[in-house]
């Protein structure tokens, strides 16, 4: 498309990808600058060079390798995004199979609702799940005096949040790939002798799995740095993103910019990573 603009057109395309991509990369920089900055506050003026903020063991410079805290907020984020990775991926599966493969009564208006997380805000969507768990276990409580911890906000209801939004991408992006598939190879294989099952696995999945991977880092991802959903269902073990809020309304120090920075770098590690492996996939 470039080579093809002239004159005024070309240098003021030019000026716009450059403008917006100091837009996207400006405020990431300051963050990761600030992330070394040897003050107690994540705010100019600038004070030196330090690295207390990601080693330090000492208050008032206590390092995010030393913050407990901050370290346990890390791998509750972690165990959800597994989680929820888990159930999204094997939902999505389900659901792309469940449209491809059949054709029932009210399929449009299925794959309508499947599309309807992404159009409610997160926090909608929180409070609705809130109040339906809460309900339906204050229900069952008095109804049988059984008392259903999993339906009260925290872990599990974390993970049911993420995934009631997460599988709706996740299954967009299994959809996509499901379409190019030849399904005489999948007949081929049943022909041979294969069941249904063995040909799922051993045809239709490989084909399958450079979308899952992509959906698995989608979704891993998402999980993640979710906020909204999760800020409305979140119990006493709150994930990084619910933690990070907290010291920010406290005021914190840099260590934050500390978490923030080693977040874009696995994010950027992972995806780098996906896109490697793709390429592997489309060389092969």
């Amino acid at each position: 498309m470039l080579h093809q603009l002239r004159g005024p057109a070309k240098s003021l395309y030019q000026f716009y990808m450059v403008g917006f991509l100091v837009f996207l990369a400006l405020p990431l920089s300051i963050v990761a600058v600030f992330a070394f900055n040897d003050s107690l506050f994540a705010a100019l003026p600038w004070q030196g060079f330090t690295l207390d903020w990601f080693i330090g063991q000492t208050e008032p410079k206590f390092g995010i390798l030393y913050d407990n805290g901050l370290l346990s907020s890390i791998g509750v984020s972690a165990a959800i995004a597994c989680f929820v990775t888990l159930f999204s991926l094997l939902l999505a599966t389900a659901n792309a199979w469940l449209f491809i493969r059949f054709d029932f009564p009210g399929k449009n208006w299925l794959y309508i609702g499947l599309l309807l997380p992404l159009v409610i805000p997160g926090v909608i969507l929180g409070v609705a799940i809130l109040v339906a768990s809460s309900s339906l276990a204050n229900s069952i409580e008095n109804s049988f005096a059984w008392e259903l911890e999993w339906l009260r906000p925290g872990f599990v209801l974390v993970v049911i949040g993420q995934v009631a939004f997460i599988t709706t991408i996740a299954t967009l992006v299994v959809l996509a790939r499901l379409r190019k598939f030849d399904f005489s190879l999948e007949e081929a294989a049943l022909n041979l002798g294969a069941n249904a099952w063995v040909a799922f696995f051993t045809v239709v999945l490989p084909f399958l799995s450079p979308a899952l991977i992509g959906a698995a880092v989608v979704s891993f991802l998402m999980s993640f740095e979710n906020f909204n959903t999760t800020l409305m269902l979140v119990g006493s073990d709150a994930p990084l993103t619910i933690a990070m809020y907290d010291r920010l309304r406290e005021g914190s120090t840099p260590v934050l910019n500390a978490v923030s920075l080693l977040l874009m770098l696995g994010s950027a590690l992972i995806a780098l990573l996906s896109m490697l492996f793709d390429g592997e996939k489309k060389s092969g």
